[in-house]
């Protein structure tokens, strides 16, 4: 290989990891400045002349005692974790079965009614929570947690049914024809033969089900209004902000303690997640 050849090959290879380089940077950036201004005193924050990307004044465990001290934080958290858990759980025994029936048993109609099934995802939440508070005020769960276990999936289901139907349409019908010449029947062939090959896809459910589930703000606006019964997504912002007075330092520290966990079970997932979105785009 000659020297020109070489040096064009390094150059696009310092290029790429300057892309990399930045790309990181810029995607750890919000990471740093909610860690940096969860510990900033307030006279630190608001003083225009101070550098926003560092301290000036020595840094402060004031915000963090706001946010575990004067408000139910923790109470919040474990809300979020309950609700999330069980919104996962209701999402997949709902999104399996369904998507497996459009992939493989619905024909020709599958794809459409799997498109039409995704369309009502795309249906945004501020017009859905006028009907669903008379749903919730018929159900009796207005102001409590099980009004957001009930409203959830109604947009957790439709796009991850949509997400296992590519999965499961990339998965050869082959293998479970072949398990039923073996002696399975549909069922056993499903859970056998078919299901072990759907388990980067059904990760990639559980990670957009919980993301979305923990990270959604209208319905808990809207269905909770009680302290203990709130979520992350609505008790830091409504507890620490009043009237003109934003607690910056606490709700950043709040936003980042809440985002520690989702970012845990992206990376542990991450080779799934991606394995299950590239099945979905071929």
């Amino acid at each position: 290989m000659d020297v020109r050849a070489q040096s064009k090959r390094a150059g696009w290879r310092m290029g790429a990891h300057m892309g990399i380089g930045l790309f990181t940077l810029f995607s750890a950036l919000p990471f740093y400045v909610m860690l940096i201004t969860a510990f900033k005193r307030e006279s630190d924050l608001y003083d225009p002349q101070n550098n926003p990307f560092w301290f000036t004044e020595p840094p402060t465990m004031a915000n963090l005692d706001l946010l575990f001290g004067s408000t139910k934080f923790l109470t919040w958290l474990l809300n979020s974790f309950l609700v999330g858990a069980l919104v996962v759980v209701i999402t997949l025994v709902l999104v399996i079965p369904a998507a497996y029936s459009l992939a493989r048993l619905a024909g020709r109609w599958g794809e459409t009614l799997g498109i039409g099934i995704f369309l009502t995802y795309l249906v945004p939440p501020t017009l859905l929570f006028l009907p669903f508070a008379k749903v919730m005020a018929f159900l009796e769960l207005q102001n409590s947690l099980w009004a957001l276990v009930v409203a959830y999936p109604t947009f957790t289901v439709p796009f991850c049914t949509w997400l296992m139907l590519g999965f499961f349409k990339a998965i050869p019908r082959d293998i479970e024809e072949q398990a039923m010449v073996d002696g399975y029947g549909r069922l056993g062939a499903f859970v056998y033969a078919v299901l072990p090959l759907a388990v980067p896809g059904i990760l990639t459910v559980v990670v957009f089900a919980f993301t979305l589930s923990t990270s959604e703000f209208i319905y808990a606006l809207a269905f909770v209004q009680n302290s203990v019964q709130k979520t992350v997504s609505i008790g830091v912002p409504s507890e620490l902000v009043r009237g003109d007075v934003f607690r910056w330092g606490s709700l950043l520290a709040g936003a980042l303690i809440a985002s520690i966990p989702v970012s845990i079970l992206y990376t542990l997932f991450i080779d799934q997640f991606v394995a299950g979105l590239t099945a979905l785009a071929k």
